[in-house]
């Protein structure tokens, strides 16, 4: 057992976490009391201050994503580090990450939170609710998704309201009435359903199977790769202007590459996939094959021209394709950015000329990534996995050989 003695308003925020830390150790190796009682009134007690320590959570993060700290460690992203290195569930990076960047635009839900008087699942309904309004609508919709929440609503029906937040304005003021809720369907057939918001957009739902998200995939990820370096829409908003240019006809071409055996197309049994992993039943697979814009890749024997040597810069699409079905994702460990929106990165260095455009000489990295890898070659570190593909790792900054803080215990 390990002696904590801290000095509460004369200790610093490192000697607080650290002291938090050990407090946190020395409790999740203790056993749950015999009384239920106890442990009800324990638990509630426990909670209201994990959701205070998520206050101060978001203080640490947003500064992070504000400086670009993560950056230096070889993430893209605050969101990949949050994932990556402390280990959280996506949905829950995002929570954060939404938290960490309206904080200061949602001065009631920051001081509530941080007062132990507001839960961090309201807290974060709020935030994630108000991060495509303007300041104007922002304040508003603080005002009053917490009035909700004072009166008792539950934290998801806050969010469904929130997910509506100029509807319930309107409501609110009697100009307009709420949109009816989507109708449960099934999951058999693909179904979408539009409504149409008072300021003339629309909100889309629905549900695509397998074979239709394939289309979609094959569509909307290549148009919706960032534009550049100082594209700063998030992947919602990339996905909704690809989704735009292919009904307004400013992209025709759709690619799909489904892997399977020869004799899975002739009538067996042999299930395929998608180039992520996805499993596709054998006559699913054979109904992609047959639909328009849609291709089946066969792999086997061929004279497909995978070794290109140094006389070509670039890959063909015969190699893209075959890499695509090698590298689900990225090729760095901690990256989960799909094959289909990374490049094509000559191991190497196809500059240097130590590496030939041939397929064993090539994988796939995002595009943040490949230029990470040229700008700090000596934080990535080169390997191959037992299937012969190769593996990235992310290496320290040269300043700093120590990894980042994992984080508490509560952060998965």
């Amino acid at each position: 057992m390990h002696s904590v003695t801290v000095e509460l308003g004369a200790a610093s925020t490192m000697e607080l976490v650290n002291a938090l830390s050990a407090i946190a150790t020395e409790l999740a190796q203790r056993e749950a009391p015999e009384s239920s009682a106890a442990c009800l009134e324990l638990t509630e007690t426990l909670a209201a201050a994990a959701d205070m320590q998520e206050s101060a959570l978001a203080g640490f993060i947003g500064r992070v994503d504000a400086t670009g700290e993560q950056a230096r460690w070889g993430y893209p992203s605050t969101q990949a580090w949050l994932r990556s290195s402390l280990g959280m569930r996506d949905n829950r990076a995002k929570e954060r990450l939404t938290l960490a960047r309206q904080r200061h635009r949602l001065p009631q839900v920051t001081e509530r939170l941080a007062a132990g008087e507001l839960s961090f699942g309201y807290a974060v309904t709020v935030a994630d609710s108000v991060a495509r309004l303007d300041d104007t609508d922002c304040a508003q919709a603080e005002t009053t998704l917490l009035e909700m929440a004072d009166q008792g609503f539950s934290a998801g029906k806050v969010a469904a309201f929130g997910h509506r937040i100029r509807d319930v304005i309107a409501e609110r003021d009697g100009t307009e009435d709420a949109p009816d809720e989507d109708t449960k369907r099934g999951y058999a057939k693909s179904w979408l359903t539009t409504t149409r918001s008072l300021d003339g957009g629309r909100y889309v739902k629905g549900w695509l199977n397998p074979e239709d998200a394939a289309i979609w995939d094959g569509t909307l990820a290549p148009l919706a790769k960032p534009a550049g370096p100082d594209d700063r829409r998030d992947l919602a908003e990339r996905t909704a202007a690809a989704l735009s240019s292919v009904l307004s006809g400013g992209h025709k071409a759709t690619k799909v590459t489904v892997i399977c055996d020869l004799e899975t197309l002739t009538g067996g049994n042999a299930p395929a996939r998608l180039t992520d992993g996805t499993p596709i039943p054998a006559a699913q697979a054979r109904r992609i094959a047959l639909a328009a814009g849609v291709s089946p890749l066969l792999l086997g024997r061929g004279n497909t021209p995978l070794y290109l040597g140094h006389r070509e810069r670039f890959a063909s699409a015969a190699q893209r394709q075959v890499l695509e079905t090698l590298y689900p994702t990225c090729a760095v460990r901690e990256c989960e950015t799909p094959g289909t929106l990374c490049e094509v990165d000559h191991v190497h260095g196809w500059a240097l000329g130590h590496s030939p455009t041939d397929i064993d000489q090539l994988t796939l990295t995002c595009g943040w990534h490949n230029r990470f890898k040229h700008t700090s070659p000596d934080q990535i570190q080169i390997t191959k996995d037992r299937d012969g593909r190769y593996v990235y790792r992310l290496l320290p900054p040269p300043d700093d050989k120590s990894p980042p803080a994992t984080g508490l215990g509560w952060a998965a």
